[in-house]
């Protein structure tokens, strides 16, 4: 199905304004920390903090929009919140920070993880990844992840991309790694900005995920539109749901 789409390279113009709006929001982030006193997206709604605590995951568009679109491409800007009950912050990073258990933990979506590096709070991770919505496409991703403690019960985390690969043929003999930023542009970058807060008997966990993908090519919506509209926000309710169920698994 992906042959229905024509290759793409991604250009100079689409990094630059995907870089100009990740400046943007880790400023505008830190303002908001340092101005409003709130440490948690979801406090700044009691709505959403009420849902939040009855155990829904809360995920919306961080400006209530679509995604931005950006010459040749189209940037998503997801947020997502969740409460573990009957945990604190550092079962919940045994379970995050296991990178060589990802595969099993999260699901179809990770094929394969691994650790690479650790140095304190700072890690160098390996993940295959699956991303399947009416086509199936397979990626090699590397990503720097750093944990840093923001008070006595509170924790922040920053993850992005440094490397990814379509995959042609995956698990084949003849598989083939392409080279970055070349391939069918179902994903160029992927930024995550996690908050750990334990509170209530429990730990709210919250994730912003920007990512940068291709746009939509004229009359391949149908094909091509599913995979980068909506997975963002499936994939990012999974891997909290899918965290929560590694701390309280239960029966299916």
């Amino acid at each position: 199905m992906a042959q229905s789409a024509k290759p793409v390279q991604l250009n100079p113009q689409t990094l630059e304004a995907f870089d100009a709006y990740i400046h943007h929001a880790e400023t505008e982030a830190n303002q908001m920390l340092h101005e409003s006193g709130s440490f948690l997206w979801s406090d700044f709604n009691s709505e959403r903090a009420q849902q939040v605590r009855t155990g829904q995951v809360v995920a919306q568009f961080w400006s209530g929009r679509g995604p931005v679109k950006v010459p040749s491409g189209l940037i998503h800007d997801w947020i997502a919140a969740a409460f573990i009950p009957e945990s604190t912050i550092q079962e919940t990073f045994a379970v995050i920070q296991d990178y060589d258990n990802h595969k099993n933990i999260y699901k179809p979506e990770v094929l394969d993880s691994k650790l690479i590096s650790r140095h304190d709070d700072d890690f160098q991770i390996y993940l295959r990844l699956l991303k399947k919505k009416i086509i199936t496409v397979v990626l090699d991703t590397d990503h720097e992840v750093h944990y840093r403690p923001v008070g006595p019960m509170r924790w922040a985390c920053h993850s992005y991309t440094t490397r990814i690969a379509e995959v042609e043929n995956a698990g084949g003999r003849d598989e083939r790694v392409l080279q970055p930023d070349t391939g069918y542009g179902f994903l160029w970058r992927l930024y995550s900005y996690w908050r750990f807060e334990q509170r209530d008997a429990g730990v709210v966990i919250e994730c912003r995920a920007i990512s940068l993908t291709r746009n939509v090519p004229v009359g391949l919506g149908w094909a091509i539109e599913p995979i980068i509209q909506k997975l963002p926000k499936e994939s990012l309710i999974n891997t909290l749901q899918a965290t929560r169920q590694a701390l309280h698994p239960r029966p299916r």
